[in-house]
């Protein structure tokens, strides 16, 4: 369980950028930093919008303010084009001596000897909740630091629900109270206001279901930890709501992108991580966004747990080791970088970095949720199987294809497993 009382108790990188990153990266031997007459240069890569990038810099700035030793050269892409450039790098040896991270990732590049071991380096982790920096480790390794972290929940509009007469939930619901919710929301929207999405496409809100019913998602070993039957459970929860106004079809979805339905105002709620109550109340417009728990049929066990919302990583290849560590240390606990990003990594992972921040507003509303949830987290997982990043992809792709009605839930689950299998053969 994780102990909060004290808690507040692009640029994209052409073939041209990635050799410069590769040179800067590994261009000394020493792999210490400089001198502030002759500082070393490290390269820092993330994923995020304009807003990301601008917190970023001046994160940058503030860093290099307090380490005139050292420079950073930073680059940004979105996060679709994200990772083809580093399979790209990497598969070229040259990885950048610093990245932002995702946990979908880290097993595929730490065991192939790609990461550094952070566990080699100086990196205060002190003001870390010691169940959170396993989402970091892989057999006894430390590739990745976390940044912030998240939890998942479902959203809500008040002012729809009381649109039309609904009543807010207090999030106290097992999944048959809250499909009954979706399905009143939507037939009073009569459709033009849809309950939610297929919670069910979601992957790691199956990763929470899996927990609820103390099931294991991946053994130690590598493999699946569930069975087909309990996918075929999963997956037949939202049956009878398919093809209603309960939830959104995907073809309307597909036509409201880059936003969501709960974004675009098509759905009243929205089951996903905490962190995007920003971008949900810039897309929508709505004066007054609500969080509550996921719903579970055992509330003693909610399933929840603080993920990662992002990790700090360092190229295995870096000759910049001690600078990369600095850095990477700069980044997760400096009280001042915390009132840079505020909430827009997810919530600060270091307690250092959470007391030193101010939060108001939207920032405020994530915090208080997570500490209102403290009492039923729980563990976070362990980095997710190799290959990972395209069984998740895939599990939101047959998800569509059964709202569709392309697929039956049992050749949906056949579908599913059949690619899971295949991967983790080819990963052995």
């Amino acid at each position: 369980m994780i102990d909060r009382r004290k808690f507040l108790t692009t640029v994209a990188l052409g073939t041209a950028s990635a050799a410069f990153l590769s040179a800067c990266g590994q261009s000394s031997s020493s792999g210490q930093a400089g001198t502030a007459d002759k500082p070393v240069t490290i390269t820092y890569t993330w994923w995020g919008n304009d807003d990301r990038a601008e917190r970023t810099r001046k994160a940058i700035a503030l860093f290099e303010s307090k380490n005139p030793d050292i420079k950073v050269n930073g680059n940004f892409s979105d996060f679709a084009g994200y990772w083809q450039k580093r399979a790209t790098e990497a598969a070229g040896g040259g990885l950048p001596d610093v990245m932002q991270w995702d946990l979908s990732y880290l097993r595929d590049y730490g065991q192939r000897n790609q990461l550094l071991d952070l566990g080699t380096v100086k990196i205060n982790t002190d003001a870390f909740e010691k169940s959170l920096l396993p989402s970091g480790q892989i057999r006894g390794k430390t590739y990745g630091i976390p940044t912030s972290t998240n939890a998942f929940a479902v959203y809500y509009d008040p002012a729809k629900l009381a649109s039309l007469g609904i009543a807010e939930p207090d999030g106290s619901w097992n999944y048959k109270e809250f499909n009954a919710f979706l399905a009143e929301v939507g037939a009073k929207g009569n459709g033009t206001l849809f309950g939610g999405t297929d919670y069910t496409g979601i992957w790691w809100n199956f990763n929470i279901w899996l927990r609820q019913n103390n099931i294991k998602a991946f053994t130690d070993e590598g493999k699946l930890g569930f069975s087909k039957d309990d996918l075929k459970k999963w997956w037949n929860l939202t049956a009878d709501l398919r093809g209603t106004g309960a939830i959104v079809g995907e073809d309307k979805a597909t036509q409201l992108l880059p936003k969501s339905p709960f974004g675009s105002n098509v759905t009243a709620t929205e089951v996903t991580w905490d962190n995007f109550m920003a971008g949900y109340l810039a897309d929508s417009g709505a004066k007054e966004l609500k969080l509550v728990p996921v719903p579970s049929d055992d509330q003693d066990n909610l399933g929840l747990f603080l993920k990662p919302s992002m990790l700090m990583v360092a190229s295995a290849k870096t000759k910049y080791k001690d600078a990369a560590a600095r850095f990477i240390d700069f980044m997760v606990n400096d009280p001042e970088v915390g009132q840079i990003f505020k909430t827009s990594r997810g919530v600060p992972a270091s307690k250092t970095q959470r007391d030193g921040t101010t939060f108001e507003g939207t920032d405020k509303l994530v915090v208080d949720y997570e500490k209102s949830i403290e009492k039923y987290l729980k563990d976070a997982p362990e980095p997710p199987i190799v290959g990972f990043g395209t069984l998740e992809s895939t599990f939101k792709r047959v998800t569509q294809d059964l709202n569709y009605g392309k697929l039956t839930v049992d050749g949906a689950v056949d579908a599913w497993f059949k690619e899971a299998d295949d991967l983790i053969k080819q990963n052995a």
